[in-house]
């Protein structure tokens, strides 16, 4: 047995059994993992207020041969998620910034970028960062470190420049113009801008000059196609924002 400790985002935390719970959190140096917080479940837990998603803490656990499931020994929180947690379009956000992790992030594999990725993007959140922005960019780039987001740059097909705006193929592999593709999602220059800007810029100076709504909504819905197509299924969290959206009034929006 090992005692292990690093500086986690807490991404997912669920109820086992009556008294404890498991923790799954990320870390930079040994990716997700993980763990059972003995007693967290209790009225007066050493954990209590401590287990909140998308925090972020110092996690001692110990880890025992082969086993996937650790043993936290303690947590302590350096920042707290109360940010998300005080209305329907931060937990929808925080859920789905979340869902993304534990599905791209490997356990006990080094995860710097998307440790580094999630931590900047709640730093920036807790300042006020529009949340659409916010969304956007982060959708963007786990896709790019996962190797899978097309170029912004130049046509899948005959390789000319796509600054005049691009299409996304119903097989979501790649931009072409128009020339080259037969159909697929239209993606304008405003919306093409943007993705290249993430690609430059830091959600501050993205903020400072933002793109309109319209072209966001394209991109969350390119990045959605791309993601499906490389998961073969779309993230829980997605479905359930775009089923509270049906339901809301059209001037509000989430995530």
């Amino acid at each position: 047995m090992s005692l292990q400790s690093a500086d986690a985002l807490l991404l997912d935390v669920f109820d086992l059994q009556e008294q404890d719970r498991i923790v799954t959190f990320l870390t930079a140096e040994r990716g997700k993992k993980r763990g059972v917080a003995r007693g967290a479940r209790r009225k007066h837990s050493r954990y209590a207020g401590q287990l909140q998603p998308l925090a972020r803490a110092r996690v001692t656990w110990f880890e025992r041969g082969s086993s996937e499931l650790v043993r936290i020994r303690s947590l302590e929180l350096s920042r707290p998620a109360t940010f998300l947690q005080g209305d329907l379009e931060g937990l929808l956000l925080g859920a789905y910034l979340a869902d993304h992790m534990l599905e791209f992030a490997q356990e006990n594999e080094a995860s710097h970028e998307l440790f580094r990725l999630l931590d900047t993007t709640l730093v920036a959140l807790a300042v006020g960062v529009d949340r659409d922005l916010a969304g956007r960019y982060y959708e963007i780039w786990v896709l790019r470190l996962a190797g899978v987001f097309p170029s912004a740059g130049e046509c899948l097909g005959c390789g000319r420049d796509l600054g005049g705006g691009a299409v996304l193929p119903a097989a979501a592999e790649g931009l072409a113009c128009r020339h080259c593709a037969d159909g697929g999602l239209e993606v304008g220059p405003e919306a093409l801008e943007f993705v290249r800007r993430s690609g430059r810029e830091n959600l501050e100076s993205l903020a400072r000059r933002p793109p309109s709504r319209a072209a966001l909504e394209v991109v969350a819905e390119l990045s959605a196609r791309v993601r499906r197509t490389f998961l073969q299924h779309e993230l829980k969290s997605f479905r359930v924002i775009r089923e509270t959206l049906a339901g809301l009034p059209p001037d509000v929006s989430v995530g």
